[in-house]
Order: C-alpha cells, then sequence, then structure tokens
C-alpha cells in the first residue's frame, strides 16, 4: 500500500510525465490510470488495502484513547507525546478528543513506560534546508555493527528539503563497488538530484595532505557523479555539523532499530529490519522539524532523469578549449610544463580554456576542477607543477 501512496503523491508534483511516472514505479500505464481513478471516486479507501475507518471517530472513550497511547508507545518505543497524538491524529482520532501531548507523556510515565534523556540545556544550533526537494542529498555511513557472519555499514542518504529517507542498505565495506549500484537503483527511482553532500571518507573524497594547499582528493565517484551533473560536494574537516540531518537520522536509527534488534544473523537479516522501520520513518514518523508531518509529504520525485548511458566528456567541452588526455601519473603536458590534475582522472579528457592573459581554466565535463597561471609556472623552478584547485577542505 505504501507504494501506491507513493504513487499518488508523486502524481500531484506534477513534474514528470505520466509515461515516466509508472517507469519509475515500475506498473504499467493501464495500472497507473485504474489507481488514478479509484482515488479519485474513493479517496484513500480506494486504494484497497488501507483502513476505512473514518476521519472522526466521537465515539472513542477516554480508554480506547488511553490504550491507543500505549500501543503506539510499545510499538515505538522512543517516541513521545507530540510524535503519538500526531500518528493518532492521523489515524482518524478526533484532534479535539484527544489529549494534549503533555497529557500523553502524563499517561507514559503513569504506566514506566517513558525513558530518560531530555532536551533542556542542549545548545541551539544554526540551522539551514534547502527550498526544494532534490537540490541537496546528504550520504553518509552509519558506524558499522558487527553480525554474526561479518560487519553491516549502514549507507544512508537523506533529501534535506523533506528528511526523506531514500537509501537505508546493509552493506558489506565503505567502498565504491558498493554504494555506486545503490545509488543507481535511487536515481532510477526518484531522479537526479542537483548536489549531493559528503563528508571525507572514502569512497566519495579523501583529503590531500601532500600537497602545499590542503585539498579534496578526488574520486572515481566524484567523476562518476559529474559526469551525470551532480555536484558532489564535501563538509569541513572535523565539523559533523555540515551533515546535521544524517547525524540526527543516524541517532534515530540508532535508537529506533540497531538498539532494538540482535543483528546477529547475516546482511540480509539487517536489510529486512532496515526496510521495514525505512516505511515508518518516512510514512507514519512525524517530523518535529516539519511541524508534525512526515518526510513522505513533502518529498517530491527529481524532474531530472537518470539516462540510459553516461554522456563522454568531450560532448561538454567548447571549441576553443584545447583537450587534454590525463596521463599514466595524474598529469597533462601544456606549455612545456607538466601540470598534476589528479590520479583519479589518468585516461580521461580535461579541458583548458582561456580565461585571461596566460590563465586558463581547467574543466572536467561541465565541472571547473582549477586554473593553471603560466606566469606563475614561469616563475618556480622544474617542469612539475599543481593546478590551482577551487577545491578546498
Amino acid at each position: 500500500m505504501e507504494s501506491r501512496e507513493r504513487f499518488i503523491i508523486d502524481h500531484s508534483g506534477d513534474d514528470l510525465s505520466f509515461s515516466e511516472l509508472c517507469r519509475r514505479h515500475g506498473i504499467s500505464r493501464k495500472t497507473g490510470y485504474k489507481w488514478l481513478a479509484r482515488h479519485r471516486a474513493q479517496g484513500l479507501a480506494g486504494l484497497c488495502d488501507l483502513s476505512r475507518r473514518p476521519h472522526t471517530s466521537p465515539t472513542h472513550s477516554l480508554a480506547e484513547v488511553e490504550a491507543s497511547v500505549l500501543s503506539v508507545r510499545r510499538e515505538h518505543p522512543v517516541w513521545g507525546g507530540r510524535k503519538i497524538r500526531r500518528v493518532l491524529q492521523n489515524e482518524g482520532f478526533d484532534a479535539g478528543l484527544l489529549p494534549a501531548a503533555s497529557t500523553i507523556t502524563n499517561i507514559l510515565r503513569r504506566h514506566a513506560l517513558l525513558g530518560g534523556g531530555t532536551r533542556n540545556g542542549s545548545p541551539d544550533v544554526k540551522r539551514f534546508e534547502r527550498e526544494e526537494a532534490n537540490d541537496l542529498w546528504q550520504m553518509d555511513f552509519k558506524g558499522w555493527i558487527q553480525t554474526g557472519k561479518s560487519r553491516c555499514y549502514p549507507l544512508t542518504v537523506l533529501d534535506d528539503h523533506s528528511r526523506y529517507n531514500l537509501i537505508l542498505k546493509a552493506c558489506s565495506s565503505e567502498k565504491d563497488a558498493q554504494v555506486r549500484p545503490h545509488l543507481i537503483e535511487a536515481f532510477e527511482r526518484y531522479g537526479l538530484p542537483r548536489q549531493i553532500l559528503c563528508d571525507h571518507g572514502n569512497p566519495w573524497g579523501r583529503r590531500r595532505l601532500d600537497l602545499e594547499d590542503l585539498q579534496v582528493g578526488i574520486t572515481k565517484m566524484q567523476l562518476w557523479l559529474t559526469r551525470l551533473g551532480v555536484e558532489l560536494i564535501h563538509g569541513r574537516v572535523c565539523h559533523p555539523q555540515t551533515q546535521g540531518k544524517e547525524e540526527r537520522f543516524h541517532r534515530t536509527l540508532k535508537a529506533e532499530v540497531l538498539d532494538r534488534e540482535s543483528f546477529w544473523r547475516d546482511l540480509k537479516h539487517c536489510q529486512v529490519a532496515f526496510d521495514h522501520w525505512q516505511k515508518i520513518y518516512n510514512e507514519k514518523r512525524p517530523h518535529d522539524s516539519l511541524d508534525g508531518e512526515t518526510p513522505s509529504s513533502r518529498y517530491r520525485l527529481s524532474k531530472r532523469s537518470y539516462p540510459g548511458s553516461l554522456p563522454e566528456a568531450e560532448s561538454f567541452y567548447l571549441e576553443e578549449d584545447v583537450i587534454k588526455k590525463v596521463k599514466s601519473k595524474g598529469e597533462v603536458t601544456f606549455k612545456n610544463h607538466f601540470f598534476y590534475i589528479g590520479n583519479a582522472y589518468i585516461g580521461s579528457p580535461v579541458a583548458l580554456r582561456p580565461r585571461a592573459a596566460d590563465v586558463w581554466e581547467v574543466f572536467y565535463c561541465w565541472k571547473s576542477i582549477g586554473e593553471i597561471n603560466l606566469k606563475e609556472t614561469h616563475k618556480q623552478k622544474g617542469r612539475y607543477h599543481s593546478i590551482r584547485t577551487h577545491q578546498k577542505v
């Protein structure tokens, strides 16, 4: 049923053609029209498997309300009064008959179901939020957990605007070969974001301390995303607040899943638990920063579809560009000098574009990666130089 509801929500966004929308949901146009017709005629009840409980239930007694409060709390032991009240309201309880969030908290306390922890005294932090869904995705690995057979590295991706969890996968390592297939699956389902925010860990980045200026080392994953038209950006070193939404999501994942499960079997066992909780997080769990709404209510599919094949780097370059192929040590030759571009670019064509007298800007596909100043080069000894990169830590 979650997939049918998601289809109705995505259709209301009116961002994609109907054929593309059906393709991403893995259904035929005929099936898509059937769901829309039923929804227009009967609302959510027309999607068959949803509860037919009326939106208002004035006959609910206080005992029924209290029993429902306790039921939600036992199913989700870390949810507080505000979340439980909003969930009951979403499930059909009349808001006028529901007790206040503080009263629900007292109910939990009376039944010894109120856990520890408080927000009092927490420092205020400066928060940011992108204006549209898919403007920015945040991606990171949660710290590994031990299973009976191996370690599990939970890969998580969150939409910055809606807090919608796009990827929650149990990986056997933190390597590119593990991450890329899950990203492709998400791109095919949701479309392409404009930017992805990561830290400096592999496989999406690494710090370069061997250069004169502290730089972010370029990885193969970053080049792959660049060819797709997705910009990979990095937060400040030792500053997890930049990815605050991902950090908060990991805290919630730990409290609601990792601390409650015994992952003693294997990765498949982990993934079953992740899939179950992901639906709860996206579709049911009220989010305080969204005024009690769910991430699903704010998320919309991207208008940018995942292409069937990667565009060639040369297709982005201009006629006046000087095209150079990066050699085996990550360098290009230009004007009798060697310029280090980066090992990740080995075998790839880059473009040198004239900007001013003796100044050339270096591009990979659409992205500017640095510049060459021949005047400064002539003042330096030797023939090996590094480009002045734009990507600083």
